[in-house]
């Protein structure tokens, strides 16, 4: 699922994690193994968001791609995708 930047604010102020930039030299790698997805990298891994009507709105559920092999958090080893089950819920902005 990749992300507006009003997706990207409010799935950060709900899940502790760092989005990386479409720009990054990782990105391309990432987009090239999962996909188009915008990613996030968090203290256990890296991880997208899929598309879930569990709620009655729009959301997305957390899903892990990756985990961190060190603990210097330098290097991901991917794995089959696992559903985390936490639920990011996106909200209208109406201006």
């Amino acid at each position: 699922m990749k992300l507006n930047s009003m997706q990207v604010k409010q799935t950060l102020n709900q899940m502790k994690a760092h989005v990386l930039p479409d720009d990054h030299p990782a990105a391309t790698q990432f987009t090239d193994l999962f996909g188009d997805h915008t990613f996030f990298l968090d203290a256990n891994g890296l991880k997208v968001l899929e598309p879930t009507d569990a709620v009655g709105m729009q959301s997305g559920e957390v899903v892990c791609l990756a985990d961190w092999t060190d603990a210097t958090l330098t290097t991901l080893r991917p794995h089959e995708p696992e559903l985390t089950g936490t639920i990011i819920t996106f909200r209208e902005m109406i201006h």
